[in-house]
């Protein structure tokens, strides 16, 4: 079996923390949901977010090419990861047992690796295909039921999820912003519009609420997302998407242990299936010769990965971050 380079597996680590941080947030925001409105939820959690990323964002401006460059993308990451996203999240959580709506975030998995597939060309093998179909049946097995509020709170978590995929497959690819600055785009611009529109509906806040919902948003989303967008990077939207799928069993657990959320029979048999489809996943590397085309980009990185063989005045090599060229190559090594 082909041994993953060092980045990869790094890459690996930080979508596994992103998403152990991130399912801790789901059952979390179902509490502050009993004291605040999906909106106001959404706004405060993005905002805290966008405070805990601030110093690292603020620390290396991009130049206005990568501004003038990136911004389409950034608009659509902001819009639909910020703000469309958390908000249907939101209200799924109000329609549903936060378990339940963890769990259904798997499909979210099965979304992203769809439009990475379609529109960035991402390699797909039997083994990501057989485990996003399991993933896929887990949802459907959590969804389907005479419960009205249920489905209603299943719609509306795969509705989130969709926006996410959306979100995910972008980003993974943006490079002309740091991992930081992404985030801090996302909570500042998108928790603000949706904080406003939350107290222009129900201006109804309390001080502790704010406060919880601010740490959350600043370990949830704001710690979670650079760690996944960073380790994206390393193993693409598709890899680190099926690495996040962690974070629903992180959340269903925490909602049955400290929600006092019921254990049913159907979640264990979708807790099963979404596991199986993740195992199969996690084994998916292959290699073969492929090309890298052209490009120049900012990202961080090490010249040990086989792919940055640039030299610094001073003889650094240690893992950092700068805009740099990549010239034409063609090479052979495990990938995902």
């Amino acid at each position: 079996m082909a041994v993953l380079e060092a980045g990869v597996r790094r890459g690996l680590v930080r979508c596994g923390v992103a998403a152990v941080l991130f399912g801790a947030a789901t059952p979390a925001a179902s509490r502050l949901g009993e004291t605040l409105s999906p909106f106001v939820l959404a706004g405060v959690l993005y905002l805290g977010a966008a405070f805990a990323v601030l110093p690292a964002a603020a620390r290396q401006r991009p130049d206005r090419a990568s501004v003038r460059a990136g911004l389409p993308r950034l608009a659509v990451a902001v819009l639909f990861g910020g703000m469309v996203g958390p908000v249907l999240l939101m209200l799924a959580l109000d329609q549903a047992p936060a378990s339940t709506v963890s769990l259904l975030l798997n499909l979210e998995v099965v979304f992203t690796v769809v439009l990475a597939a379609l529109v960035f060309r991402e390699h797909l093998g039997r083994r990501v295909l057989v485990g996003m179909a399991a993933v896929a049946t887990a949802g459907g097995l959590l969804g389907w039921t005479g419960d009205v509020d249920l489905r209603a709170g299943a719609l509306f978590a795969a509705g989130a999820c969709v926006a996410w995929a959306l979100d995910n497959t972008t980003t993974a690819s943006l490079d002309a912003f740091s991992p930081p600055q992404i985030t801090f785009a996302k909570g500042a611009v998108a928790g603000s519009v949706n904080l406003l529109i939350g107290l222009s509906i129900d201006g109804g806040l309390t001080a502790l609420a704010v406060a919880g919902a601010l740490l959350v948003g600043a370990l949830g989303y704001g710690a979670s997302i650079t760690l996944w967008i960073s380790g994206a990077r390393e193993v693409g939207a598709a890899r680190g998407q099926l690495i996040f799928a962690i974070a629903p069993f992180v959340g269903a657990a925490l909602s049955w242990v400290i929600l006092g959320d019921a254990v049913s029979g159907r979640a264990l048999i979708a807790i099963a299936l979404a596991a199986a489809g993740m195992s199969l996943v996690l084994r998916s590397g292959h290699e073969h010769v492929h090309v890298h085309e052209p490009v120049t980009h900012e990202h961080e990185h090490s010249h040990d990965d086989g792919h940055h063989d640039h030299s610094h005045p001073d003889g650094f090599t240690g893992r950092h971050s700068h805009r740099h060229d990549h010239a034409t190559v063609e090479h052979r090594h495990t990938h995902v």
